[in-house]
């Protein structure tokens, strides 16, 4: 099975994000605020910072509950980007005159309604790639066409991993009810990491001391450090486990999720603008699915991208494909030795799942050379990941 889309282009090589600059991302806003209503949208620029380092900053300098904030999107650290927010009972001439480090306030407006995560029509992403292969541009030109034909695999890819890359481990351990290998995946595997506190602290939790990980645990690893003294106390794997936030626990669940639909992704890599019998087809004007029936008869509306093939998000409530889609779909749950009920977990961690397009298409690419580096720009609907497409043009 080939991983790459644009298997017949060279890769660039290179590499990305050295600085902050180097990585630009603009939102796209789904609207604009009408000026007025009791909900003050902030246009920000930041630079290496996460959103929610931003949320922080912005909410103590506003004097406002951060709970009460609201954003449309996560954005990298590592990058330069612009983004919204909403703030509720601050008046724009005090945001504008805010002065913070690595912030900017580029405009503020009142709209009716709180901005609310997914509220964004994509992202416009500026990217450059430094010390790329000599007729980088010509081949990333190559690659794009490609992209903007067939349309860009839709993975999550390594960031959704985490930074051991075993974030979609640990959900799946939660879903079988393997709780001493969750807590071992969450305390980390010593020979992937770096740190040499985090890494001795690792070797001794694996070794049973749990005494001897607590020493060497640096002090900022404050939910492992929960997860050692439950044990300490004499309580189960499963107890321990469980007293982890509860949002760190959905984002493990969410990372195995995003592990399955990579995998579906690349199992149809080859065929990847191609109806299947019994998909489940996305229809990208509305995010609406239907089953399809007769895909020789549905497959123009592919080819002008109206529609395209979907991958599941496993969960208790999905939509499940029918025909030879389902077939390899249920063969990749079964090799997990899952079923969908097993999503359905107690104590608010249940996940109903739902449909996702196998690809998404890419916009108005373009590419320049600009000495040793590659300089990218292009657009994106949101929830789909630059990396995807910087993985089919750099190849490495």
């Amino acid at each position: 099975m080939n991983e790459f889309l644009t298997c017949h282009t060279t890769g660039t090589g290179g590499s990305i994000k050295e600085t902050p600059e180097d990585f630009r991302v603009d939102e796209i806003p789904l609207y604009t605020p009408c000026g007025e209503g009791e909900h003050l949208y902030l246009e920000v620029e930041k630079r290496g910072l996460t959103t929610f380092d931003l949320m922080s900053r912005l909410a103590k300098a506003l004097g406002v509950k951060e709970r009460e904030m609201g954003y449309a999107g996560l954005k990298d650290a590592r990058a330069t980007t612009r983004q919204f927010v909403s703030v509720s009972g601050v008046r724009p001439e005090q945001a504008l005159a805010l002065e913070l480090e690595g912030v900017r306030i580029l405009s503020a407006r009142y709209h009716r309604n709180k901005l609310r995560t997914g509220h964004l029509a994509g992202n416009r992403f500026q990217i450059r790639i430094r010390g790329v292969i000599d007729g980088a541009l010509e081949a990333a030109l190559d690659a794009l066409h490609i992209l903007q034909m067939t349309g860009v695999p839709n993975r999550f890819g390594s960031q959704r991993y985490g930074v051991m890359g075993n974030s979609h481990i640990i959900g799946h351990a939660l879903l079988r009810g393997d709780y001493p290998e969750a807590a071992r995946q969450i305390i980390g595997i010593p020979e992937r990491i770096n740190n040499e506190r985090w890494r001795q602290a690792a070797q001794q939790f694996a070794a049973g001391d749990l005494d001897g990980a607590l020493q060497a645990l640096p002090g900022r690893f404050r939910d492992e450090r929960r997860l050692i003294m439950a044990l300490k106390e004499g309580r189960s794997a499963e107890q321990a486990v469980l007293v982890m936030p509860r949002k760190l626990q959905r984002l493990y669940l969410s990372a195995y999720q995003s592990h399955l639909f990579d995998r579906v992704v690349d199992m149809r890599l080859a065929s990847l603008d191609q109806l299947w019998p019994g998909d489940l087809a996305y229809k990208h004007a509305n995010g609406a699915c239907f089953v399809v029936q007769d895909p020789q008869a549905e497959q123009p509306r592919a080819d002008q991208f109206e529609i395209s093939p979907t991958g599941p998000m496993f969960g208790h409530k999905m939509m499940v494909a029918q025909g030879q889609a389902g077939l390899l779909e249920q063969g990749l749950l079964d090799k997990e030795g899952l079923v969908l009920e097993n999503f359905r977990l107690g104590k608010g961690l249940a996940m109903e799942g739902e449909r996702r397009a196998l690809r998404v298409p890419l916009g108005a690419p373009e590419a320049e050379q600009d000495g040793d580096d590659l300089l990218l720009s292009f657009g994106l609907p949101r929830g789909s990941y630059a990396t995807s497409v910087l993985h089919e043009i750099m190849k490495n």
